[in-house]
């Protein structure tokens, strides 16, 4: 997981470089950049909600 919070902070800086210089693609790069991070969050949660459960139960 640690790969997808990587990927969306160097496109997050790609954004903030290519918007600095003025180039119109910058939207593209934030767009993927919040993506990655949902992901990220969402498969964050997920690990610690089932994480727990299954140690819980033994499994």
């Amino acid at each position: 997981m640690a790969d997808l919070l990587y990927l969306a902070i160097v496109f997050f800086v790609i954004a903030l470089i290519l918007g600095v210089l003025g180039v119109r693609g910058a939207g593209i790069s934030m767009d993927i950049a919040k993506w990655l991070i949902i992901v990220f969050i969402v498969l964050a949660v997920l690990s610690l909600i089932f994480g727990g459960s299954f140690h819980t139960f033994g499994i």
